[in-house]
């Protein structure tokens, strides 16, 4: 009788081994996961990194006039009223300001 328990401890024992080697949710199925854990962790750290510059400069447009007046002129090419605007055709620089719309600069020069 002692033989045959230990014989079904022993079977039982083996079962509970294979199912948690190779069975559903079991060492080998918690690699796959860690290893497609890493990937995505991976994938995703550019995102987190331009998420970080994105929120720091809302905060620097929300607290700071220098990033408002920075983004004028460099995006739509802004001045201020005590500035003077030379654009000298053929001379090529990194920070030329883009091109404005021909109407909106008649306009403009019309408002001063």
């Amino acid at each position: 009788m002692l033989k045959w328990l230990a014989v079904a401890l022993l079977v039982l024992l083996a079962l509970m081994q294979y199912r948690l080697w190779w069975g559903e949710g079991g060492i080998r199925e918690l690699a796959v996961v860690r290893e497609r854990v890493a990937v995505l962790e991976a994938a995703n750290q550019p995102l987190r990194d331009r998420n970080a510059r994105l929120a720091a400069e809302v905060v620097d447009l929300k607290t700071g006039l220098d990033a408002i007046e920075e983004r004028g002129r460099n995006d739509i090419g802004m001045v201020r009223a005590d500035e003077q605007f030379f654009w000298v055709p053929g001379v090529a620089t990194d920070d030329q300001p883009p091109v404005v719309n021909s109407a909106a600069a008649l306009a403009t020069e019309a408002a001063r």
